[in-house]
């Protein structure tokens, strides 16, 4: 075990000193196909391209635009007591993973709620593909073209599409995909705080037993366990930390993470690589699309389950 720590102190220091930086680089022009493979793609490295997109929709996706332009059709939405949709919260002293409550609205109840600072937070954030699945009327304010670059060197079409509409009381908790993600932020500005895989060590999880929120009868949110057909508590590994308030004292091994802060505005793009940690917060009626396509099962996805299974043995 000694020296399983040792050799993560060696690679947490060499990565530092010689792959990642201080800084998410930033471009002012949209990289060729292959300076995009070989300097971010290739390296797994993340990457803000400024004023990469000229959609349409750019400008022109205003809440009041977008209640016309879907006929103010239902939609799916996210609620929470907290704005933390997919994160931790206690409850009569125990600590859990809870899902919000979900339910479906008209666009323009939604919109009305996010003016509303002291209710519960809406989101809408279903990661199923709802761009393509369920608004696909916003389609032609988008032109996937602008993200060849990209797509050409992962070699396939999106996994998913996904809208993104909320306040700036919605956070996204510290996790990971199993996906490239390509971020464009379309009106507002998103926040974001990384940590690259090789960080693994420094990053606390632990199993949490697994909820979602429901309303009682006088409209208090409280947390419903999930169980299984035996009774017993399903549990779900998730991020311990919060960045924004890190709580040193009760995981020490954050203070050895080097996290990147950046902010994407509109028209930017951040590439975000696959198993990057990242935690999102966002301006008032933000809104963003992003692009998931499903990480190659190839020599990084390797090395990383190698960085699980060895922090594995020093936890």
């Amino acid at each position: 075990m000694p020296k399983i720590k040792s050799a993560i102190n060696v690679l947490l220091q060499e990565a530092e000193e010689l792959c990642i930086g201080s800084s998410v680089v930033e471009l002012d022009r949209v990289p060729t196909a292959l300076e995009f493979c070989r300097e971010f793609y290739g390296k797994n490295q993340p990457v803000v391209i400024r004023k990469a997109v000229s959609w349409p929709a750019i400008g022109k996706w205003t809440p009041e635009y977008l209640i016309k332009a879907l006929n103010d059709k239902i939609v799916d939405v996210a609620i929470t007591p907290n704005g933390y949709a997919d994160g931790l919260a206690v409850q009569d002293g125990k600590e859990y993973f809870v899902l919000p409550m979900e339910t479906k609205m008209k666009l323009s109840q939604v919109i009305n709620c996010l003016d509303d600072p002291t209710g519960a937070v809406y989101y809408i954030q279903k990661q199923n593909s709802n761009l393509s699945q369920d608004l696909p009327e916003l389609a032609k304010d988008l032109r996937i073209s602008d993200l060849d670059f990209a797509q050409q060197s992962f070699n396939k079409p999106p996994d998913a599409v996904n809208f993104w509409l909320g306040d700036e009381r919605a956070v996204t908790s510290m996790h990971k995909d199993p996906y490239e993600n390509l971020y464009c932020v379309v009106s507002g500005h998103k926040d974001f705080i990384l940590i690259p895989p090789h960080q693994l060590s420094c990053v606390p999880r632990s199993l949490y037993p697994t909820g979602v929120y429901r309303t009682a009868a006088n409209g208090q949110f409280y947390i419903e366990p999930f169980r299984d057909e035996d009774g017993c508590e399903q549990l779900t590994e998730w991020v311990s930390i919060d960045p924004i308030a890190p709580d040193l004292a009760r995981f020490p091994e954050y203070s050895r993470a080097r996290p990147l802060h950046v902010r994407v505005n509109a028209g930017d793009i951040l590439y975000l690589p696959n198993y990057w940690f990242h935690h999102v917060r966002q301006s008032h009626k933000c809104i963003a699309v992003n692009f998931w396509y499903d990480l190659d099962y190839d020599s990084r996805y390797c090395y990383f389950r190698m960085l699980e299974e060895l922090t594995s043995k020093t936890s």
